[in-house]
């Protein structure tokens, strides 16, 4: 299938901890649907730094050292964004700005566990925001 054909989203970094650091469930599938190429992943330079920072703190330094790896392979095959327009403030939370940056900037639906501090970029700018399990739910039915 050509990228073209291929959903577009960005995954918010609690779906990538999710997903890395817990087995099984909605975010797990998401990580390896990413792997596995399913859909295109949308990243901005500073999403990117954003991945890695949070891992890097919350993970021992054994874990970490462990997961980089995969981290870097998903990096690898992620689709890079150029921002250059942001919509700031636009979230409580600043970290989510650069997730609502990247969608708006990719033309890209968001895959998130906190729906609640990306409404105002949902009501405001029509941005489509997915949970993991909506997300799969959207992948599997073959939609666009």
């Amino acid at each position: 299938m050509s990228d073209s054909a291929l959903l577009r989203i960005v995954v918010d970094t609690n779906v990538v901890f999710e997903g890395l650091t817990k087995q099984g469930g909605a975010s797990g599938l998401i990580i390896d649907a990413w792997l596995a190429g399913l859909m295109v992943v949308c990243i901005s330079n500073a999403l990117a730094y954003e991945y890695d920072d949070v891992l890097s703190r919350k993970l021992s330094a054994e874990r970490w050292r462990k997961l980089q790896p995969v981290l870097g392979q998903l990096l690898s095959i992620a689709q890079y964004t150029n921002i250059y327009f942001s919509w700031r403030p636009t979230s409580p939370d600043a970290g989510d700005d650069l997730v609502i940056d990247c969608a708006m900037n990719a033309g890209a639906m968001i895959v998130t566990s906190n729906i609640r501090d990306f409404r105002s970029a949902n009501v405001a700018m029509g941005l489509q925001v997915l949970t993991p399990v909506q997300f799969l739910d959207v992948l599997a039915s073959g939609e666009q």
